[in-house]
């Protein structure tokens, strides 16, 4: 299970450091995709092939499934750690992220996600949403 926020930075090359409490848990090799909220999230094979099972279970006549299914699959590419523990992200996830400089990583249970630090802080920061309310959102959760 993914959990914790670690602050790290891409080099000029595009590359990020992963923390070390995930690499393990990520295996060898990974997916990363774009993500929602434009993150990009990052699955272990195995939790990446329980996602493309329920995609692939969606009907096709179904044009938001069909636009979906292009948008996770069409973004997604395979990484693995090198031998300092970074990550090489290609341009086009950059982009979509907006990751430049400072970039936050997430657990959230089954995948990472990887932000733009000052997004994460914006959307997801303590003072980005009101937790009674939002707990009520989520009723039968807690």
């Amino acid at each position: 299970m993914f959990i914790g926020e670690y602050q790290h930075s891409l080099d000029a090359k595009g590359r990020m450091f992963m923390p070390s409490k995930f690499r393990d848990e990520l295996g060898e090799t990974f997916i990363v995709t774009l993500g929602l909220d434009y993150c990009l999230f990052a699955f272990p094979i195995d939790e990446f092939e329980k996602l493309k099972v329920k995609i692939d279970s969606l009907s096709i006549s179904n044009k938001e499934a069909r636009q979906f299914a292009r948008f996770f699959f069409a973004g997604a590419c395979e990484c693995e750690t090198d031998k300092q523990g970074r990550i090489m992200i290609p341009a086009k996830l950059r982009n979509y992220a907006k990751l430049e400089k400072d970039v936050t990583v997430v657990g959230v249970s089954t995948r990472l996600e990887i932000w733009n630090s000052e997004t994460w802080e914006k959307e997801n920061g303590i003072d980005s949403f009101d937790p009674d309310t939002l707990s009520e959102k989520m009723e039968g959760v807690l």
